[in-house]
């Protein structure tokens, strides 16, 4: 076991810094090499124990530990290893927030990616589940489920107890997992857009007032509304808007899977087409803050040779992010028509890691009569792993402090950047009321 001294620390004071993923390096697969790099990083994290309350991996690992006959790492079978890994869902809050030997320092720990390799040695060794391929299929699942007749019947049976015990035998879907549901009017079907604006917009700062929505899967198949509320807000604000209309998934969902030749194809689709928007004039925006961070940073740790993925990772923006340096130079429309009161506001682990700050917050405290309460916890969600039925109890307990907070708050709207934490949120309530995302409570604030 390792020991916490100040001479550990040594370096640790620097701004943390990514390595690239080296996947592609045929020893990134090899497994006893991986299991050796687990064991040299599991046994500092046990002499640390820093991270043991941000999610389930670190208490599935010291509780192994602890239950031992060593009281050591080297009492743990291997087996719990693997559950570890199960457990991480890749938020980087461990490396952002807690850890004090991330590069630069020495022992150069990178749990989050090191949790990704072992995704991807099980994923190319062929022991990822049915389920889990599916569920990370995002594109073909949406397109699917969105058939006329076929959506109706896949809302109502989510809907229906009987069918999530079956999908729950069968899938091991949680029966109590709040799933989304599927439109056929999707965003993309209904889009009436400004791609054939004139180029003459007033470059503002990083911003150049002409927007390339990337529309994404959840906002394009599983709430259309959202990126509505998007456009309007930005076309309120005299800003052009287009959408990347032949995106695909950004590849997040397989990330998660450790599928990278998948992320990959991704990749080849969806960043020529945004580096040619960008070429053209345009900035991206995207409505979901995990896939602003896949390109702002997975695909560049993944592809830091590529000058398309850089170019795509400087042009990329949160929609807060956009409006508040719109607002740093003055231009961000501020005729508020209705206040807002106490709003309940979850900051969503994959905008904390963007690095940008509480611009949500920011933005809705301009508004008039508006208090917001941040809550800077984890919902537990995190993609796919709140709707598995091994692990739904493990994130709600998660969500827990999230869902505590809300309900003390007793605030008049409550809400999250990311629309699927903000109904894990709603399923720790049990209330009746819904959340309402930051973009539609900055619409209603406008009054359009």
């Amino acid at each position: 076991m390792v020991g916490m001294s100040g001479g550990d620390r040594e370096g640790n004071l620097e701004a943390p810094v990514r390595h690239p993923l080296d996947w592609k390096n045929s020893g990134f697969y090899e497994e006893d090499a991986l299991i050796k790099e687990m064991e040299r990083v599991f046994d500092i994290c046990h002499g640390c124990r820093r991270c043991f309350s941000l999610c389930q991996a670190f208490p599935t690992l010291f509780d192994a530990i602890d239950a031992s006959e060593t009281m050591e790492l080297d009492g743990v079978a291997k087996s719990v290893f693997w559950q570890v890994a199960d457990h991480c869902y890749l938020c980087d809050m461990c490396y952002m927030t807690k850890c004090p030997y991330v590069p630069p320092h020495p022992w150069n720990l990178d749990f989050p990616h090191l949790m990704l390799r072992a995704k991807a040695v099980r994923f190319r060794q062929g022991r990822a589940k049915l389920r889990d391929r599916v569920l990370t299929n995002t594109d073909a699942v949406g397109r699917l489920a969105g058939i006329p007749i076929v959506v109706q019947v896949v809302n109502a049976a989510n809907r229906t107890g009987l069918f999530r015990k079956v999908l729950d035998k069968t899938l091991h879907v949680h029966p109590d997992a709040s799933v989304p549901e599927y439109h056929h009017d999707t965003f993309l079907r209904q889009w009436r857009g400004d791609d054939d604006a004139p180029a003459q917009t007033e470059v503002t700062g990083p911003t150049r007032g002409r927007v390339a929505l990337f529309a994404t899967c959840y906002g394009n198949y599983n709430e259309p509304q959202l990126n509505d509320d998007l456009v309007a807000v930005f076309r309120h604000n005299g800003i052009l808007m287009r959408v990347a209309e032949k995106g695909r998934c950004c590849g997040m969902p397989k990330l998660e899977l450790g599928d990278l030749d998948a992320v990959e194809r991704a990749k080849e689709i969806n960043v020529p087409l945004l580096a040619r928007l960008v070429d053209d004039g345009w900035d991206i925006v995207a409505p979901v803050p995990s896939c602003v961070l896949m390109f702002k940073q997975e695909l560049p740790l993944m592809f830091p040779d590529d000058p398309e993925v850089a170019k795509v990772r400087a042009a990329i923006f949160d929609p807060f992010e956009y409006l508040m340096l719109r607002h740093k130079y003055g231009k961000l429309r501020t005729d508020f028509k209705k206040p807002l009161g106490k709003i309940s506001y979850h900051v969503a682990c994959h905008l904390r890691v963007q690095n940008i700050g509480m611009k949500t917050r920011e933005l809705l405290q301009l508004i008039p009569q508006t208090q917001v309460d941040a809550i800077e916890r984890c919902s537990g969600h995190n993609g796919t792993y709140a709707v598995k039925s091994e692990f739904h109890e493990s994130s709600m307990k998660i969500a827990g402090p999230v869902v505590d907070r809300v309900r003390q708050s007793e605030a008049d709207h409550y809400s999250s950047d990311c629309p699927m934490a903000g109904h894990q949120i709603e399923n720790g309530l049990r209330t009746g009321k819904a959340p309402e995302h930051p973009l539609t409570l900055l619409r209603e604030a406008y009054g359009i």
